[in-house]
């Protein structure tokens, strides 16, 4: 079942995870929510990975690592 996750514009947040811009926020917000579709459930720590991958703070096998590892939960 989806569930709407909570986003803030203004304080720059999604599930109280901060970005550094409006456009890195929009971009993993809506990756995130297609991805939802297909069963997946954010959770915070997910979240922050997926930022820090996208803003170049984490390598693709670093993001794979974490995947593995179920890191994300």
């Amino acid at each position: 079942m989806y569930k709407p996750i909570d986003i803030d514009r203004e304080k720059l947040t999604l599930m109280g995870v901060k970005f550094s811009d409006l456009k890195s926020l929009e971009s993993t917000a809506n990756a995130i929510g297609s991805n939802m579709f297909e069963g997946y459930e954010p959770t915070v720590k997910g979240i922050e990975i997926i930022r820090d991958y996208i803003l170049g703070k984490i390598t693709i096998g670093e993001l794979i690592e974490f995947t593995k590892k179920k890191a994300y939960v």
